[in-house]
């Protein structure tokens, strides 16, 4: 039997493809003139995003901002726009609410969250996680009056009292039209958590606000940037909301996107590794909601990813209204948003399609987190791959060993070409019978790598959403849940980036040899079949630029399991397979008679209906 070698042209070759794509990349960079051009842009991008910046700020106070305080007739002037919502006297004051967990900033103007900050948790530039900062949220409701004005609630000023509910911190924000009518939105803190119960209610309301026009109450929200990446923290930054009792769907992470829903039970507003959620008690009606992309490109002076808006109208009761519901400002943790079960809001993290997601939630995440319990988080990640990959190791086999028949027959299978080389379907015909006798299947390899899917998407979809591994530091990987960089390059390759990752290197370099052992030198190039050697060059590059700004802790993954599947590989071959046994198997198969199947049958009838139906037309 020919033993497999390792094939130094082909590992040239691989090199000498990746040194022309650097050269050519480098041969193309920019010119100075080029660069200096590019910072003009650049600056000016900048310039506008700061712009843009300021634009959120003034937006959300444009009503303050029109308004001196100081100036009675300014004030006296804005009392009348409101009618009888001028009974508060406007105060620009905050009010914050705050745990061991989370901090809330509440404006008097609106009586909505202005400030929602993590206490525990950093972006990747060391700057405290903020859900609402400088703007980029507003709340409120939107409302006709019975004087015909119509009104919304971020324009109103609110009359705060702060007070203590055992140890719960309550805070009322009044709209008054007299000293006991108002509308009221009432928040109130636990300790220790992440939810906070929201209340809306009016008293003394009716005939006050016009119930015959619809009432909406208005949620959007600016997306801001928290990762390294900000392509990659996009691409799982998303619209999750449940629905229809219990059903969960999302728009579009890729690309902006709009839908109308109905009995709707939350909406969150999901930014990778943390969340902001408006859950109800009883469900909206319907909502209306969007979702627009922001990110075009990669780039440190990108601020926002996407921007989300709800729109929900609210029904009113008696002339009054009357809405409990909750805030969650947090992590998207399963360990933390499982706890809230009324609500299911662990359903916010997406793991995955069917099977896929199942697996992910319920055997890798809980498996993973075990591991990690006690062991470091790289090694954690190590050592399950390495309890997977013996896990699939049976799988491993089957797989191999059909290779190793495959191989077997090659001779056999070149000879049969040769013979019948003028006659494609008596080739095929003769093929077929010969995997019979020997009882092969060329479809056997496939079955193995099928069964293996599940278990790959699964993981494939982990690592993206696991909160336990972001910034958890493995060797030169500063965060596990971005890409490891350990060089920066002058200029930009294209799908590629400014950065150099070295996991990617090191998985796509084991990929390569795993291909070379599976593929390289097993598949014979058929006509009309595209050359596997090129696929065997082509797969390890695109894993390296793919996965070049995806999470470190993946591409460890991809490593580690491809480095342990060629270990395995190599203990089958030399100390648990003998070609000489499986030829010896192959040649007793063949004496043995072969009872055919219905599809045996089947399929041989109809190639010989073919072939008779081909003589025929050449008569």
């Amino acid at each position: 039997m020919e033993e497999k070698k390792l094939d130094i042209n082909s590992i040239i070759g691989f090199v000498l493809i990746f040194a022309i794509l650097i050269f050519m990349f480098w041969q193309n960079k920019p010119t100075p003139e080029e660069l200096e051009a590019e910072k003009a842009k650049q600056e000016q991008v900048d310039a506008q995003q700061k712009a843009e910046e300021n634009t959120i700020k003034e937006n959300v106070s444009a009503a303050a901002a029109t308004i001196n305080l100081r100036d009675s007739s300014a004030v006296a002037a804005y009392k009348s726009n409101i009618g009888a919502f001028g009974f508060t006297t406007p105060n620009e004051a905050t009010t914050k609410l705050e745990n061991d967990l989370v901090y809330l900033e509440i404006s008097n103007k609106g009586g909505q969250i202005i400030e929602a900050r993590m206490k525990q948790f950093h972006t990747y530039d060391s700057i405290p996680v903020y859900l609402v900062k400088d703007g980029n949220a507003v709340f409120g409701l939107n409302f006709s009056t019975s004087d015909n004005r119509v009104l919304q609630t971020q324009d109103l000023y609110f009359e705060p009292s702060l007070s203590q509910s055992g140890e719960n911190q309550v805070l009322s924000m009044k709209a008054k039209v007299a000293s006991d009518r108002f509308l009221e939105y009432r928040y109130e803190m636990k300790p220790d958590d992440y939810l906070v119960d929201f209340t809306i209610r009016s008293q003394g309301l009716n005939g006050v606000i016009n119930a015959a026009q619809p009432m909406k109450l208005e949620w959007k929200l600016k997306g801001i940037r928290h990762n390294k990446s900000v392509q990659y923290e996009n691409r799982y930054t998303e619209m999750m909301y449940n629905y229809e009792d219990g059903k969960i769907d999302y728009l579009s992470a890729a690309s902006s996107d709009e839908e109308t829903e109905e009995d709707v039970k939350w909406l969150s507003y999901k930014q990778h590794f943390f969340t902001s959620i408006l859950a109800t008690k009883k469900n909206f009606k319907t909502v209306d909601i969007s979702s627009e992309n922001l990110v075009e490109d990669e780039g440190k002076s990108v601020l926002f990813t996407k921007n989300f808006e709800a729109s929900i109208p609210i029904a009113m009761e008696g002339g009054e209204i009357s809405e409990n519901l909750n805030w969650y400002y947090g992590p998207a943790d399963i360990d933390v948003l499982k706890k809230y079960e009324e609500y299911g809001l662990d359903d916010t993290i997406y793991f995955g399609w069917g099977i896929f997601g199942w697996i992910n939630r319920y055997v890798f995440t809980p498996f993973y987190s075990f591991l990690s319990s006690f062991l470091p988080y790289g090694i954690a990640i190590v050592i399950m791959t390495i309890l997977v990959r013996l896990a699939m190791s049976p799988v491993t086999y089957k797989s191999y060993l059909s290779q190793a028949k495959m191989k077997v027959l090659k001779p056999e299978i070149a000879e049969l070409g040769e013979k019948y080389k003028d006659n494609a379907m008596k080739k095929q015909q003769e093929t077929m019978k010969l995997y019979g006798k020997a009882g092969v299947s060329p479809m056997s390899g496939c079955v193995p790598a099928f069964l293996q899917m599940p278990i790959f998407y699964a993981l494939f979809m982990f690592f993206p959403t696991s909160f336990a591994l972001r910034q958890k530091s493995f060797l030169w990987a500063e965060d596990l849940s971005s890409y490891d960089s350990i060089a920066q390059l002058p200029f930009e390759i294209p799908f590629y980036g400014d950065h150099v990752s070295l996991f990617p290197i090191l998985a796509s370099v084991a990929i390569f040899f795993y291909m070379m052992m599976t593929t390289g030198q097993n598949m014979p190039t058929q006509p009309g079949m595209p050359n596997m050697k090129f696929i065997m060059y082509l797969m390890p590059l695109m894993m390296l630029f793919f996965f070049n700004n995806y999470a470190s802790g993946l591409s460890l993954y991809y490593f580690v399991s491809n480095l342990i599947t060629i270990g395995i590989m190599l203990v089958i071959k030399n100390f648990i397979l003998d070609n000489e046994k499986i030829h010896a198997q192959i040649q007793e198969n063949k004496k043995k008679p072969k009872k055919e199947n219905k599809f045996q049958r089947k399929m041989r009838e109809m190639m010989e209906q073919a072939e008779e139906q081909k003589k025929a037309g050449k008569r």
